[in-house]
């Protein structure tokens, strides 16, 4: 067993949650990453003085242990050939569409999975140096599933939780996987595996049952070795753990003066139309925006929606560029919009205004204020945290709410209008009916939205979490703990 480090607390990601910025004297600097996820665990790792480890996005780069924002950040190193093999190949050529339903076809390549394998295993390396003796280490998304059961092999002292920000796919998708039963057998090293639905941890629990024999009893696998060598069983728990956002600190942007100028601003440079539908994804092909753009030319062929008083913003930002399958989306979607655009538009309004870019969160709430209907459409998502974004920041009641029933946001939003992308006229009439709906019944919808988004924050999620992995049964003799209040 590696000696113990100084760490109580180690979040292991494949990023970590920092990017590089040049100050005015051109001095480089370290500054947060935009995202929930640092957001949520900001509180912890300051309570606690965390430990994160990760990649910092730069190819061949071997940089010490440095810190930044308050946290000690551990960096992890990739060559060019792990990001080919490790990243763009088997995390997201290979498990991004299988776990996605196999929207597009997975690719299996050895190379990958030696890649995949080594890397891990080099994060698990770095976290049993880190962690102080009896620490509280999160593992966070799919890039990390052998992490678990390399480090418990190592540090069996540790209490080992991990989380699936994506969808974990039923058995009959997922048993495509040629390294599966490897799969299952390194995420069972964790105490405490998280999905964010309940039908994600039931896929999870049959393929346990399926490719291990072992017995579950509701949520939890029984009989595991506590270790190598080591006679005594244990428990794992998988279970839904729903992500959610800065609830609080998206309103409270969004109610600010210059928001809500901007927010007519934007309105204004549209044409003031009496309808703004949105959409704003990442450029993937999960995200079902050519579903979305195909029902909408079909609304404005059959006049149920006028581009003189109607206009669609998509917004789609860069993503993966350097891959194919997202070259040849965004040119049949750059395609779509264009013969849109050619058969609705007139010569002082666009049908469809399409921005390939990406923007400040500040620019997204006003954006959010400006739009009267939301289309959140992923033909297969683990949450999709825009439409939460959307109902934090609409404290006037005004937005609707168009989302996918494949999303983990539809078992939490009950005032959305879901459809299934799949069926264009189902997802045509949703859109109407969110165009038609009542002011009176939009904003019951909406409020009774915006209390979920409220009570079950970012925090809520983190607390849940930590809570009940601080919970978690262990076989072994009870030992000094930390304690973690989110």
């Amino acid at each position: 067993m590696p000696s113990a480090g100084q760490a109580s607390f180690v979040v292991v990601a494949n990023r970590l949650p920092v990017e590089r910025f040049t100050d005015t004297d051109d001095s480089l600097g370290w500054r947060v990453s935009p995202g929930g996820l640092v957001a949520a665990l900001d509180p912890v790792m300051a309570r606690h003085r965390g430990t994160w480890v990760g990649w910092n996005g730069t190819a061949d780069e071997a940089l010490e242990p440095f810190e930044a924002e308050g946290m000690r950040l551990v960096p992890v190193t990739l060559t060019a050939e792990d990001i080919q093999n490790y990243y763009e190949g088997f995390c997201n050529a290979t498990l991004w569409p299988l776990y996605h339903d196999v929207i597009a076809v997975p690719l299996f390549d050895r190379r990958w999975w030696d890649a995949y394998r080594d890397v891990n295993r080099r994060f698990a390396d770095v976290v049993a140096v880190e962690a102080a003796r009896a620490a509280v280490v999160w593992v966070q998304d799919y890039q990390l599933q052998l992490v678990p059961a390399l480090l418990r092999a190592q540090r069996p002292d540790l209490r080992i939780g991990f989380f699936n920000h994506i969808p974990f796919p039923g058995y009959e998708i997922y048993s495509r996987l040629p390294w599966r039963r490897q799969v299952v057998e390194g995420l069972l090293g964790a105490d405490l595996i998280g999905f964010q639905r309940g039908d994600d941890a039931a896929n999870f629990l049959r393929a346990c049952r399926k490719l291990t024999g072992v017995s579950t009893r509701g949520s939890v696998i029984e009989s595991l070795p506590e270790g190598p060598n080591d006679e005594r069983e244990r428990q794992v728990r998988a279970a839904s753990f729903p992500i959610s956002i800065d609830s609080a600190g998206l309103e409270a942007l969004a109610q600010q003066e210059a928001t809500q100028t901007r927010g007519r601003q934007l309105r204004s440079a549209l044409g003031n139309p009496e309808v703004v539908l949105l959409g704003v994804d990442r450029l993937d092909y999960t995200k079902g925006i050519l579903h979305r753009l195909r029902a909408y030319g079909e609304l404005l062929d059959e006049g149920q929606l006028d581009p003189s008083y109607a206009i669609m913003v998509q917004v789609a930002s860069p993503s993966r560029d350097r891959v194919e399958e997202y070259q040849r989306l965004r040119d049949e979607i750059e395609g779509v919009v264009g013969r849109i655009n050619g058969d609705h538009s007139s010569i002082g309004r666009t049908a469809i205004r399409y921005l390939h870019q990406s923007f400040p969160k500040e620019e997204m709430a006003a954006l959010y204020l400006a739009a009267d209907v939301m289309l959140v459409t992923p033909l297969r998502d683990g949450m999709n945290l825009v439409a939460k974004e959307y109902v934090a920041c609409n404290f006037n009641l005004r937005g609707r709410l168009v989302l996918s029933e494949f999303t983990g946001a539809a078992d939490e939003l009950n005032g959305a209008f879901l459809v299934n992308p799949h069926d264009i006229e189902g997802l045509k009439d949703a859109i109407v009916r969110a165009v038609t709906v009542s002011p009176a019944d939009a904003r019951r919808r909406m409020r009774l939205m915006r209390r979920r988004v409220r009570e079950h924050d970012v925090a809520h999620w983190a607390a849940s979490f930590l809570g009940t992995l601080a919970r978690a049964p262990l076989a072994r003799p009870p030992e000094s703990r930390p304690i973690l209040v989110p």
